[in-house]
This record gives C-alpha cells, sequence and structure tokens, in this order.
C-alpha cells in the first residue's frame, strides 16, 4: 500500500505552484520593459537637445494665395536630407500624425491635428521625389512623397502618404516647377 500512497502524494505536490515565484518574475519583467521605454524615452529628448540649434519653424501667412493642390493623409517624419534613417525631433518634426497638405504660391501648408503644423516658404522648397522609405517608416517603391526643404543652414526630407497614392505624381510635378522656377528668379 505504500507506494501508491507515496505516488498519490507526488501528483499532489506536483499541482502545486510557488506563486511567489511566478509573481516576482512578473513584476521583474515589468519593470525590465519599464525601464526600457524610459530608455526610449530619454532617447527620444536626448536627440531633440542635440537639435536645438535648429531654428523655429515658420507659420503660415495670413494671406497665403489659393490652393494648388491639396492632400490628405500621413505624414511620417523628417530627416536630414539624404539620410534616411537621421530623424529630426526638434520642433515636434518627429512626430507621426494625420496631415493635410495645401500647396499655394507662398508655399507648402502642413496642418497636423494633434501635432504641430508647420509651413515651407516657396524660396525653401528644393524639390520632391517619390521614395520607399524614410526613418521607421518603409513602404513599396514609390509609395511616399518626399519633399526636400531647407530650414536654416539645413536641408530636410519630409515624408507623407496620401489617402490615395495616384495623387502623389502631380505633387512631384507641381512641387519640383515651383522649384524650378523659383531657381530661375534668383
Amino acid at each position: 500500500m505504500k507506494p501508491v500512497i507515496l505516488l498519490a502524494e507526488a501528483e499532489k505536490s506536483a499541482d502545486v505552484t510557488d506563486w511567489g515565484a511566478r509573481i516576482g518574475w512578473l513584476v521583474g519583467l515589468a519593470l525590465f520593459v519599464a525601464l526600457v521605454y524610459w530608455l526610449m524615452r530619454e532617447g527620444w529628448k536626448w536627440r531633440g537637445t542635440l537639435q536645438g540649434d535648429l531654428p523655429a519653424l515658420p507659420s503660415a501667412p495670413e494671406e497665403p494665395g489659393e490652393a494648388r493642390l491639396t492632400m490628405s493623409g500621413r505624414y511620417h517624419g523628417s530627416t536630414t536630407a539624404g539620410q534616411w534613417l537621421d530623424r529630426i525631433v526638434a520642433h515636434g518634426l518627429g512626430t507621426r500624425s494625420r496631415a493635410e497638405l495645401t500647396l499655394t504660391d507662398a508655399g507648402l501648408d502642413v496642418v497636423r491635428p494633434g501635432a504641430a503644423g508647420f509651413f515651407v516658404p516657396t524660396a525653401a522648397l528644393r524639390g520632391a521625389r517619390l521614395d520607399k522609405g524614410i526613418a521607421g517608416k518603409v513602404l513599396t517603391e514609390g509609395g511616399l512623397l518626399v519633399v526636400t526643404w531647407a530650414h536654416g543652414d539645413k536641408l530636410i526630407d519630409s515624408g507623407f502618404r496620401s489617402d490615395h497614392a495616384a495623387e502623389h505624381h502631380a505633387w512631384v510635378d507641381a512641387l519640383n516647377q515651383m522649384t524650378n522656377d523659383t531657381e530661375g528668379a534668383r
């Protein structure tokens, strides 16, 4: 009879869970995740501090003129021109958001609900192209409208994606035409 009792006691002890150890592991994991999140946030703030020499963004003029083109879509961020992984976070340029773009003779007005909008004067526009990626966002070939513009002494690439990707070609043509007209007038 004794072997049966030992087997029953062994099965009974296998059902016992060490809750203290499990709770300890869960608390440790939660603290680790919180630490990683905090480090990421500090890195983002540090990048913004390093880019603190970037001048304030211009605001749209009172009378920008008649809209040449409008687009509704997403703003995917800005980077140093030609360096698609060097994200710019100063002045809210690193925050992804919905965006409403309006192109007028005065420049490009970017309105971002929930984030700070910005305006790029026509004289600051340097060109536009279709690309496949910008810091943290990779799409199909030609799926991203990238506008290059000058701000202070820095060239910036800003990435946008329209709700209707077929609009991108018209935007590239219009922005490059404005850039060529502006360069000819200089």
